[in-house]
């Protein structure tokens, strides 16, 4: 029961967040951007036209009309209709969340795989080389800005030595995707027998995978470091020691389990900046995913994919860290209390 009434909770708790994400998103990008009718309309448009344009776009009410018809539109599932595309904002989304997926995914494991073991090591050989050498990486790595990253790798395998694709999205250009059947490429790539493809596929797939797995794996092992070293201080270490366990069994079934907590929390956040669209990742590669859907409509003005877009990453947070209280109640048995 208690349980249910923890997922009741923060379950009612996402209509709030929805309500105050939305509110703002709908006036901050009304009060701040420019007028997207001047977008459609030629250089020599009259006010007459311009007119005519804001209203087949719904502009020439007032915003409180405006706001209260999306919230009517968005109760009906209806995210609106993107200016720049001419798609409804949730086929939009819909299209290019495999996108993000994929190269989500892998970062994620890739970063977790190597953060992981790298906060463990630096902890159990605290104030030794490993530890300054593990310190420096991660903390070169928190302070370099991802786009650096991104376009160095670019710079280094593919304009010098060739080896990987270059900015050119999911496959390299001139190649046909095969049938969509799940929207991950590599998948799709498989079922249709295409092994050519998948090569290319992964290929494309190395440079924005390396740079998102760099930049989030350096939060991570310097989390599960911190984490480690306030463990293996505690009093349940040394009776451990004491029973006569080896380091492998009191590093792994005692200290990295109990601090997994600070660990879940930091990974749910990273997974609400690499699904909810890693913007400047997707921009350089030119990933088409809901990051880069999220600047082009930025740049475009265009009000109803910018909304749909905080909405899905503002319910993917709530949803994470969701997901991040229901594992507290698995890993740490006196939170069931």
């Amino acid at each position: 029961m208690a349980f249910a009434r923890m997922l009741l909770k923060r379950l009612l708790w996402v209509i709030p967040v929805a309500f105050g994400v939305v509110t703002i998103t709908f006036f901050t990008a009304r009060v701040f951007n420019g007028d997207p009718a001047e977008l459609y309309a030629p250089p020599e448009a009259t006010a007459e036209l311009l007119a005519m344009i804001r209203h087949d776009m719904g502009l020439d009410d007032p915003l409180p009309v405006q706001f209260v018809r999306y919230l009517g539109n968005l109760l009906h599932g209806d995210l609106g209709k993107s200016f720049s595309t001419g798609n409804s904002v949730a086929a939009d989304l819909s299209n290019r969340l495999p996108a993000t997926l994929e190269l989500g995914m892998l970062g994620l494991l890739m970063a977790i795989a190597c953060g992981l073991p790298l906060g463990v090591i630096a902890a159990v050989r605290r104030e030794r080389w490993p530890d300054f050498l593990i310190r420096c990486v991660t903390l070169t790595g928190m302070a370099i800005p991802q786009f650096w990253i991104g376009l160095m790798l670019l710079f280094i395998f593919f304009v010098n030595l060739k080896w990987l694709p270059g900015p050119v999205g999911r496959l390299p250009l001139g190649i046909d995707p095969p049938p969509t059947v799940t929207g991950f490429m590599l998948i799709d790539t498989l079922v249709a027998g295409e092994p050519a493809k998948f090569w290319q596929a992964l290929r494309a797939l190395v440079l924005p995978t390396l740079t998102l797995a760099m930049c989030t794996l350096a939060p991570i092992a310097r989390v599960t470091r911190s984490a480690m070293v306030e463990a293996l201080q505690s009093d349940y270490v040394r009776t451990a020691y004491a029973m006569g366990h080896s380091n492998r069994v009191v590093w792994f079934r005692y200290c990295l389990r109990n601090a997994l907590l600070p660990i879940i929390t930091l990974i749910g956040g990273i997974i609400g900046f690499i699904f909810g669209g890693a913007v400047l990742i997707e921009a350089i590669f030119g990933w088409p995913g809901v990051g880069q859907y999220a600047l082009q409509a930025i740049e475009q003005s265009d009000f109803a994919a910018l909304q749909g877009f905080v909405i899905y990453a503002s319910l993917l947070y709530v949803l994470a860290f969701l997901a991040v209280d229901i594992l507290y109640l698995f890993v740490d048995p006196r939170m069931r209390t």
